[in-house]
């Protein structure tokens, strides 16, 4: 019944990225029971469209039979072995095959792992590994940007670059360095895109000249950034960035985790900017999020170097019990299939062309809207106190917040993004264009409903 669960919720379960204290005291704000196509229907049969896919994720929709059933059939089949000593399993090698033949031309080897945390967590093992196999011992520091999202673990949550997963946990660890984000609007307000290039890679070669690049291993880097606010570099950026990393001996590591498998209208964000990364994450799309997986792709430069390490470091020490797990495989393969047959990939850039004009037509106007971003089917709009020469709100109003709640009790889920009052869209790849029309109707409708609460508190006006 209605109300129960939401008790068990409060008495039991601990929740990710939650005011505990909150929680503790209201429970959840929904007890989802089921998922079809781009809705979600919660414990009192409430139904509202997804506008977030999840977590970015469910990127084929919910209740496909495709993916649960080759999960289903694989299970019975083989349910699990591992792949330590040189053991393997039909399913995860036909995967790795085929991720490698979808890649980037330079990736050679998949390594499998379960999220992108961990898989990011690995990337910066192997490049350890690697600058040890080449008797670069002090060749160690990671290069991240500020807003960035790589995860959660001790390596990969120091590597974000957002405040909130610092706090209390003492990360990030000393030899995490962060560089500024190709965030206009607080980084690069009134530049032209040659001048807000300058401008960062001054930034980043100044951060290399004082940590000193022989100490330097590598930069991850997100195609789009994601939960920082889904940010989109400037025109030239990645060329350039790319060009001061090969002067540094620097590894590129391009985290996509949210970008990969069609979200940008290309199967990777590398395709879409002309990445060319010496390492990549994938995770996330890569199953729709059916079952968890990730991957990390590494080029034949860090692979060949990996095999010559072995004849100092013996067996290579590193994997998880459920790397290469069958089950997730059988899931990818049945969701990429999805995504290659139904065309979903094109999808995104259509849809995606529906999303940004209803975006433009409904915000561009707005007293709220300091800036709308994205590209293809990912979107995200962030609004400000004043716009001319940009003033954040103060955080305390949770302005963003308040219009995803808003929106929710309009019937779409949203997502208010930490560091700054953003709030994001990445549905389905299946989702219609009234449904995206509705989506955007309701962001429209909730931001007007919150501006006009800020004046009337006195707080705000236009």
């Amino acid at each position: 019944m209605p109300g129960r669960l939401a008790e068990l919720d409060k008495s039991y379960l601990f929740h990710p990225f939650t005011a505990l204290g909150d929680h503790e005291r209201d429970g959840p704000k929904l007890v989802i029971r089921e998922g079809s196509g781009v809705r979600l229907t919660d414990d009192a049969g409430d139904s509202f469209i997804d506008a977030m896919a999840g977590l970015w994720c469910v990127n084929a929709g919910y209740g496909r039979a495709e993916i649960a059933d080759a999960m289903a059939d694989q299970a019975k089949r083989l349910s699990y072995y591992h792949s330590f000593s040189s053991m393997a399993c039909e399913t995860p090698i036909l995967l790795a095959q085929r991720l490698i033949e979808s890649a980037p031309a330079n990736m050679s080897k998949v390594f499998f792992g379960n999220s992108g945390s961990d898989a990011n967590d690995t990337q910066v093992k192997l490049a350890w590994y690697y600058n040890n196999a080449r008797g670069l011992p002090k060749k160690k520091k990671i290069i991240a940007r500020t807003r960035g999202y790589h995860g959660v673990t001790v390596m990969s949550g120091g590597m974000t670059g957002l405040p909130g997963l610092h706090s209390g946990f003492d990360l990030p660890l000393p030899f995490v360095k962060h560089t500024t984000a190709p965030h206009r609007l607080w980084e690069g307000f009134g530049l032209s895109d040659a001048e807000f290039v300058d401008k960062l890679m001054d930034d980043l070669e100044s951060l290399i000249r004082d940590e000193g690049a022989d100490t330097i291993a590598a930069m991850i880097v997100e195609p789009i950034m994601g939960a920082g606010g889904v940010i989109e570099p400037p025109a030239g950026y990645y060329a350039a960035l790319q060009d001061v990393l090969k002067k540094h001996d620097i590894l590129l590591i391009a985290d996509e985790v949210i970008c990969g498998f069609g979200r940008l209208g290309q199967t990777y964000g590398s395709d879409v900017f002309g990445i060319e990364p010496d390492m990549m994450t994938v995770a996330k799309g890569i199953t729709s999020a059916y079952i968890p997986l990730s991957a990390c792709l590494v080029s034949e430069k860090v692979w060949r170097t990996i095999i010559e390490g072995g004849s100092q470091y013996g067996a290579f020490g590193h994997g998880y019990t459920y790397t290469a797990h069958p089950v997730a495989a059988a899931a990818a393969m049945a969701n990429l299939d999805l995504i290659e047959n139904e065309n979903l990939t094109q999808a995104c850039a259509d849809r995606g062309e529906t999303l940004h004009n209803a975006l433009q037509n409904a915000f561009a106007d707005h007293p709220l809207t300091g800036e709308i971003r994205g590209r293809a089917l990912i979107g995200a709009v962030e609004f400000v106190a004043r716009k001319d020469a940009p003033e954040a709100f103060d955080p305390a109003l949770k302005v963003g917040p308040r219009i995803v709640q808003a929106m929710l009790e309009r019937g779409v889920i949203s997502r208010a993004l930490p560091n700054g009052d953003s709030i994001a869209f990445s549905p389905p790849f299946i989702i219609s264009d009234e449904d995206i029309k509705t989506v955007v109707n309701a962001a429209r409708e909730s931001a007007d409903q919150v501006a006009g609460e800020l004046q009337k508190e006195g707080v705000w006006t236009p």
